[in-house]
């Protein structure tokens, strides 16, 4: 894979995520308040992650032809410390259903 496949496959990755974010969102709009605040906690850190994993994607974007490949290691762990983030806060949701 090249950095141009590397990078499009990363911004679908954090599209597809950003998606399930947005109906893990209404839900918690939807929420009483006492699960409201777990779920706002738990998309924060879903955020968090995720500004982060854009930055090494960034990061990737402006690397030279040799050097990316080093710099899409630190991205690979900024995703799935994202997946990470992410899944916690979908089985956060789906036990407070």
């Amino acid at each position: 894979m090249n950095r141009d496949e590397y990078v499009q496959n990363f911004k679908a990755r954090i599209d597809r995520w950003n998606a399930e974010a947005a109906k893990l969102e209404a839900r918690a709009r939807e929420a009483q308040a006492s699960a409201r605040a777990e779920y706002e906690k738990q998309l924060a850190q879903f955020r968090q992650r995720r500004d982060h994993a854009m930055k090494e994607m960034q990061r990737i974007q402006a690397a030279s032809v040799d050097a990316w490949r080093e710099l899409a290691r630190g991205a690979d762990a900024a995703l799935k410390s994202m997946q990470e983030a992410f899944d916690k806060a979908r089985t956060s949701f789906d036990r407070k259903k």
